[in-house]
């Protein structure tokens, strides 16, 4: 911005001390020059005039300018640089410090010297600029940074997409069975009532729930028939491979991912798996994948089994309400019925990643 464009504020109850700066600024090229005689309205006028720099008169009859410097502290952001130039007569070293300590940049006595009334206001303008030049650099900054870190996490979610997708394809080759997981157990958080970004974070990360099953063998993990006491003990280890696949990472998303990955098997009467907690210890996001994974595999063939009807696997879940679920998810599950709301082919939350 050229400095002759520059919002120059002046306060003085003094009308011929306006006039004579008014002259002084308008012969030197300034065409945003504004004057006023009353410091109680200068919260209103700063607001509505946002000056560049302030010329402002020490001695006021109706509200000094110590007592100006103290309103405009209230309104002006802390980082924001605004030059304050005091005008006073009073060159005492008290006045000074007085006026420093609340903010005035430089001062000007009266009466005014035209040359050193342009240079003062010019060094402060300049400093100004520069103080603007940098903030507009550090938005540029933070705008990038901000760009480059949606870009990592997106990166890391894709990442974590594709091991969920090589383990979910060899145990669902149509691959959908994460994402209708996903569907599900976000309209069971949100029919729960559970916050706006626990329900988000649940969406994103309920289709993770399954990513330790990369870690499971074939022979185990597509066998057609039921497994063996010994293979059983293998297939429940899809937990803590997941947990541990997950693990080390500080992101709310990420933690939330590896408390569903190692808690979905847990049963609310403390006889599920991994660690067998019971009730609300076990995280409510696991207890709410816990209930969509048991609906979406009963409700639809699997290597070991063909789809349940829909009234079969209602009860099935309706049997496990106190024991296996939690009582509470089990009876939203019914009363909002949201596994009626599932499309037939869910999005991938991993695409719209913080966008």
């Amino acid at each position: 911005m050229p400095a002759r464009l520059a919002r120059i504020l002046v306060i003085d109850d003094e009308e011929m001390n306006l006039r004579l700066l008014q002259r002084i600024l308008s012969r030197a090229g300034y065409v945003n020059v504004r004057t006023m005689t009353d410091g109680r309205e200068v919260l209103r006028v700063y607001a509505e005039f946002q000056p560049d720099v302030i010329l402002l008169d020490l001695h006021m009859p109706a509200r000094n300018g110590f007592d100006v410097l103290k309103d405009l502290r209230r309104v002006i952001e802390p980082r924001t640089y605004l030059p304050v130039l005091m005008l006073t007569g009073d060159a005492t070293a008290e006045a000074k410090r007085g006026a420093l300590s609340l903010g005035a940049k430089d001062f000007l006595a009266k009466p005014f010297d035209a040359s050193e009334v342009l240079l003062r206001i010019h060094n402060l303008l300049e400093t100004r600029l520069l103080y603007r030049s940098l903030e507009d650099q550090n938005v540029v900054l933070e705008s990038r940074v901000d760009e480059r870190t949606r870009d990592l996490r997106q990166s890391q979610m894709e990442i974590l997409e594709r091991l969920a997708r090589a383990a979910e394809i060899r145990d669902d080759e149509t691959g959908r069975h994460t994402l209708r997981v996903g569907e599900l157990s976000c309209r069971l958080a949100q029919a729960a009532g559970l916050s706006p970004r626990m329900v988000e974070l649940i969406r994103r990360t309920a289709p993770l729930h399954d990513i330790g099953k990369i870690g499971i063998p074939d022979s185990i993990l597509r066998k057609p028939g039921k497994l063996t006491s010994e293979e059983m003990v293998v297939m429940r280890t899809h937990t803590t491979i997941g947990a541990e696949i997950l693990s080390g990472g500080h992101s709310e998303l990420i933690l939330t991912a590896e408390r569903i990955a190692v808690g979905h098997h847990e049963w609310w009467n403390g006889e599920g798996y991994p660690a067998r907690k019971s009730g609300k210890s076990i995280p409510v996001e696991a207890r709410c994948v816990a209930i969509a994974d048991c609906f979406d595999a009963l409700s639809h063939t699997r290597p070991y089994r063909e789809a349940w009807p829909l009234d079969r696997v209602l009860e099935q879940i309706r049997q496990g309400r106190s024991e296996q679920f939690d009582p509470a998810l089990v009876d939203v599950l019914f009363e909002s019925q949201c596994y009626r709301l599932r499309t037939t082919t869910p999005v991938s939350p991993f695409r719209r990643f913080d966008r």
